[in-house]
């Protein structure tokens, strides 16, 4: 089909065992150079693309690197309070910060020249399907662990009044996403993980390409109608779920 998925995915349509972050994880534990060298051309992969990188925090089991007792976001949230204007897409930057800081994962700040559209991962990997045989462009696309699938686009725009800017509040902040299990439209004023990240816990959880940054943004309304209507489908595939498990014990 020419998408490009085939970088990143195996003949089955899930993500691919061999791609170079499954390698890398996989070998983690070693920090060998070579390792290092493939998370930093990962790093610089999306910084040419042009997602400006900030380091962020990385998990130690299921805990974050933060320390900070109830952390509302373990391993997935800047180190540093300064991240909107320390963002930035320097190659030298982000290798002094990668080569520095081996075990951060990073965060790239939305809102500046991209978007992302978050969506429940069984309600983005239908969309995706969907969108790419109705030929449409998609842009790079991630899966954050087995919940989530980012869809990254174009920003709605940098306009010259400040008041015509739309903030992320007016969706959600990322310290309170969880109350936002549909889809959530990262702007202005937020952030996402980009690949290579790992995920707190035992096993392999870790954010990865689908589709990687060598795609073009694209206009976020391009894709907003298909996503919004695999979240209502699956929101009420759920509720279905939801129901039917509450109701069980009643039946006996």
């Amino acid at each position: 089909m020419g998408d490009g998925i085939g970088r990143y995915r195996g003949t089955e349509g899930r993500p691919s065992r061999e791609s170079r972050l499954a390698q890398w994880l996989r070998r983690r534990g070693g920090n060998t150079d070579v390792e290092d060298s493939q998370r930093e051309d990962l790093l610089l992969a999306a910084a040419a693309a042009g997602l400006p990188l900030a380091p962020a925090a990385h998990p130690i089991g299921y805990r974050c690197s933060c320390e900070r007792i109830g952390c509302p976001t373990p391993a997935t949230h800047p180190i540093s309070f300064a991240w909107q204007t320390q963002s930035t897409t320097d190659k030298a930057q982000i290798q002094r910060w990668a080569q520095g800081q081996p075990e951060a994962n990073f965060i790239t700040a939305t809102g500046m020249v991209h978007d992302v559209l978050d969506v429940p991962l069984e309600a983005g990997q239908g969309a995706l399907a969907r969108l790419l045989e109705r030929g449409i462009d998609v842009g790079p696309v991630a899966e954050v662990g087995e919940d989530r699938m980012l869809f990254f686009t174009a920003t709605r725009g940098t306009p010259e009044d400040e008041d015509e800017w739309w903030p992320c509040a007016l969706d959600c902040h990322p310290e309170t996403m969880d109350e936002h299990p549909g889809l959530r439209w990262h702007c202005r004023g937020s952030y996402v993980l980009v690949p290579p990240a790992r995920l707190p816990g035992d096993g392999d959880l870790a954010v990865a390409w689908v589709r990687g940054p060598e795609h073009p943004l694209p206009d976020p309304l391009t894709l907003l109608e298909t996503l919004t209507d695999a979240c209502a489908k699956y929101a009420g595939e759920n509720e279905d779920i939801d129901h039917h498990a509450a109701a069980w014990p009643l039946g006996r």
